[in-house]
């Protein structure tokens, strides 16, 4: 079923560009933060504590959809209150159990559950499947994603253009992998490997939550699969000092303190993107390979980082695709099962093909 009103909580750089997208795309679109944004938007705001369920079921009541911006630990009561009002409910999280919290509700759900739409997981997933869909046995996907700083300073070679609190959980979480065809847990920030983009020597390691539903989806498919982040060469090394030998791993919210004030966000940025998947093909072995780089471009009249038009371009195709009945519109969506053609057919998804400088 078509649908037009959606809220937006969480008016940050992705979730405001988000909400306008959405509303270049015909959308009715309500804003919601604890503060209104500043300067002007083509969407209606307005201010809410979005961790009061009063506000929040007063706010999903009128409209048909809502899409979390928010810290992944407000995302559990928020998906409640939209299942509790059968309403289709998104959300960028890389949590591995509110995504598990939100599979469970979505099998009494009267709308849509479609969690972990960003960049990765989402994306970077849609990308993977595809590759391997030609084969007639897939032996491997490897996902590989780096949000960086073009010009990187210093030892670490980083700036925080993503939630400092996302990323110390992609460092220190538990890392799902299917390896010779089983499902494990591995540590993060280990697997260190070294990958180029376009000439850009990288370095690779484990981190939690990149591929998203993917391990329940190609369990029995395939023999390996496994997700890392991309860094610039000694990132990992430094980080594990950081969070191991300095032990702030027990620490979470300080380190992420630390490192927000020490390496802020920049303006020019790039994600770069490595997926290759290997099989074979008409009897033969081969590989395919989706190798990008993602830079800042113009939307609506401003310039926006790689990491925020990334990320909410890959969110709002995915509402655009659902608005129009191309997707389910009840139960669980896994990402991988999106169809990439159709993707990048949408309105926003096109923007994968018009800012992209690609590699392979």
């Amino acid at each position: 079923m078509s649908f037009r009103k959606i809220a937006v909580l969480g008016l940050g750089k992705v979730g405001r560009l988000a909400a306008t997208l959405l509303h270049e795309g015909g959308f009715e679109v309500i804003g919601v933060d604890a503060q209104l944004p500043l300067g002007d938007v083509p969407f209606k705001c307005r201010t809410g504590d979005i961790s009061d369920p009063a506000v929040i079921r007063e706010l999903l009541s009128n409209v048909e959809a809502v899409l979390s911006c928010l810290p992944y630990h407000l995302n559990i009561e928020l998906a409640r209150a939209a299942h509790l009002a059968g309403i289709h409910y998104f959300d960028l999280t890389e949590d591995v159990p509110t995504t598990n919290f939100i599979i469970e509700l979505s099998k009494t759900a009267r709308g849509l559950m479609a969690p972990q739409c960003g960049l990765a997981p989402g994306f970077v997933g849609i990308v993977g499947a595809s590759l391997a869909d030609g084969f007639e046995r897939c032996r491997s996907i490897r996902m590989r994603v780096g949000a960086l700083p073009q010009h990187p300073t210093g030892l670490l070679g980083y700036a925080f253009n993503w939630s400092p609190e996302g990323v110390v959980n992609e460092y220190l979480n538990d890392c799902e992998v299917i390896e010779g065809g089983m499902r494990k847990l591995v540590s993060p920030m280990e697997w260190h490997e070294t990958v180029y983009v376009g000439g850009v020597k990288l370095e690779a390691f484990t981190t939690s939550g990149g591929l998203g539903t993917m391990c329940d989806t190609m369990l029995g498919k395939i023999d390996n699969l496994d997700y890392k982040t991309m860094r610039y060469p000694g990132h990992m090394e430094l980080m594990n000092f950081f969070f191991h030998e300095l032990l702030m791993r027990d620490k979470r919210k300080l380190a992420g303190e630390i490192l927000t004030n020490a390496k802020p966000p920049v303006e020019d940025d790039v994600v770069y993107v490595h997926v290759a998947a290997e099989g074979t093909e008409n009897g033969s072995l081969r590989r395919k390979e989706f190798v990008r780089a993602y830079y800042p471009i113009e939307i609506a009249g401003a310039r926006r980082t790689a990491i925020a038009w990334t990320t909410s371009a890959s969110v709002v195709a995915v509402i655009e695709m659902v608005r129009d009945g191309l997707l389910p519109a009840t139960g669980f969506l896994h990402q991988e099962h999106i169809p990439l053609e159709m993707f990048l057919k949408t309105p926003t998804g096109s923007l994968f093909k018009a800012g992209a400088t690609s590699h392979g």
